[in-house]
């Protein structure tokens, strides 16, 4: 029996049905964009205004077009809709709502039908590629990747993933550490996918912290199966990283299940990373414990939280040879810390909060003694006036006059009332008073003055070795001592001037 030839319709069909299968894409979608070249063919050829439509059948591969036509109460597009009465004209009972299709003739069509059928071929296999390596990818934002370096553009790293290309952007997503040459092997994690004209752009991502976390995911079981837990993971890509870890089993030590034996597995991800530290450190519910931990490898002394809002604030103190690695290069280890625990994290050394502390206790005690202690005086040097006789003196010693703050606080008329002081010499007297009592309040008090440079001294000390604890408190109680001192002398003086103000009455009642 003669074999049944295939017309170029059915051959179309298949033709179809082929490429969907190979490029596994939906046999529909390619109808549907045949059908849409097909009505455009048609209404090019016959010049037709009106909305075309056509159609193929799936056995047969025969194309079929008609004009479109919308039935409307009210026509406002004619090209594309009719009247009521229009419509029923070609369709009794037509009603507002309905679509009415007139027959186009298809003749001469299949030369057509074959090109724009091998054009949307074309143009639909790539939209398609292109829309399923975008589903492909787009659902693996996240993961680890494996590719080859293609080609680098503006020193950006094209890589080949198999199916399509990936780029990993030098701003952000690379490492200032690594370098890497066409043809070599690279591992990245996908960052980002975006959709483009020329198709899906795949970001990867050597910097990103979730590269690290999957690292670890791929190197610890533990971590693989949810029995150890990441916590959280900063990194300062290429020179250290910081991983907080718990368990969830009592018998499982977290830190030791990461590092692995002899380190093994915590030097795979170093290898994979170029060489980048990492510091694996155990998670604790206790800010003071994880921010010790999150520290390392500097070991801290003392730790005090501060609540600032809704982000704690931490003062660390650690020894002064401490101090440098606490910091770290360019304050990346206090920085990833900070980051890894949430917390704003201040540093200090030893030296540095006992000279904060000697410079406030230090100021404290100028306040009280000045507070305390009476206005410095002193007796007037008459002898700086040789025109003043003896009389006149003993005259003015005699009225209350005889040191420099009681002349600054009489007028010149009340001391031109004393016998032999005139108005030049009053004059002269009271400036002599002025410049001493400037030079009295400008001058420290002598013993409070050590006191504080003791103080001083030892906050200027260049190691908390050379400024022993013995010797600071020490300082500190002799502040105290001399502030209690200058209290007690204070308050006897005051005393003993309201006991003379209490015997003046007596006095004269006797006198009367």
């Amino acid at each position: 029996m003669a074999q049944q030839a295939q017309t170029p319709e059915s051959n179309l069909t298949e033709m179809l049905r082929q490429a969907a299968r190979e490029k596994e894409i939906d046999f529909e979608r390619w109808v549907a964009a045949l059908e849409d070249a097909m009505a455009s063919a048609a209404k090019k050829q016959h010049r037709i205004k009106e909305p075309v439509r056509a159609h193929m059948d799936r056995e047969t591969g025969k194309f079929e077009a008609f004009i479109v036509k919308q039935v409307v109460e009210e026509v406002t597009d004619p090209a594309a809709e009719w009247s009521v009465e229009e419509a029923q004209d070609h369709r009794p009972g037509a009603v507002a709502g309905d679509e009415i299709l007139l027959p186009v003739s298809t003749e001469g069509l299949g030369r057509i039908a074959a090109q724009s059928a091998k054009q949307v071929l074309y143009q639909r296999v790539r939209e398609a590629e292109r829309e399923k390596i975008y589903n492909e990818y787009i659902d693996r934002v996240g993961e680890i990747v494996n590719g080859t370096v293609k080609r680098f553009e503006r020193r950006d790293i094209i890589v080949d993933l198999g199916r399509t290309e990936a780029i990993v952007p030098l701003e952000r997503h690379q490492s200032r550490s690594e370098r890497y040459s066409q043809g070599e092997r690279i591992r990245a994690v996908i960052h980002e996918v975006h959709k483009q004209p020329k198709g899906p752009q795949v970001v990867l991502s050597r910097t990103s912290t979730q590269l690290l976390i999957k690292l670890f995911e791929m190197e610890v079981p533990e971590i693989y199966d949810g029995t150890v837990v990441i916590k959280n993971a900063v990194r300062a890509p290429g020179e250290r990283a910081k991983v907080a870890v718990y368990s969830r089993e009592r018998d499982v030590d977290p830190v030791g299940a990461c590092v692995g034996m002899k380190g093994s597995r915590v030097q795979a991800i170093i290898r994979e990373l170029r060489g980048e530290k990492i510091d694996i450190i155990e998670y604790s519910d206790d800010l003071v414990t994880f921010a010790q931990s999150a520290l390392a490898p500097a070991k801290i002394t003392r730790v005090s939280v501060h609540q600032q809002a809704t982000v704690p604030h931490l003062d660390v103190i650690v020894e002064d040879e401490q101090l440098a690695l606490a910091i770290g290069k360019r304050g990346q280890n206090v920085r990833l810390a900070s980051e890894l625990i949430g917390c704003r994290i201040d540093i200090k050394s030893e030296s540095d909060v006992k000279g904060e502390v000697a410079d406030a206790l230090a100021r404290l005690l100028q306040t009280e003694l000045a507070a305390a202690a009476p206005p410095p005086d002193e007796e007037v040097d008459f002898a700086r006036f040789p025109e003043l006789a003896a009389e006149t003196i003993e005259a003015l010693q005699g009225s209350g006059l005889g040191t420099v703050r009681a002349i600054a606080e009489t007028s010149p008329e009340e001391l031109q009332e004393i016998e032999g002081v005139d108005a030049g010499l009053a004059e002269r007297l009271l400036a002599h008073a002025a410049e001493r009592i400037a030079e009295l309040d400008a001058e420290p008090e002598a013993e409070a003055h050590e006191v504080v440079a003791d103080l001083v001294a030892a906050a200027e000390q260049p190691s908390a070795s050379t400024i022993s604890d013995q010797d600071f408190l020490a300082a500190l109680s002799r502040a105290f001592q001399e502030s209690e001192r200058q209290k007690s002398l204070t308050q006897g003086e005051t005393d003993g001037e309201l006991a003379a103000t209490d015997e003046t009455p007596a006095e004269e009642a006797s006198e009367g």
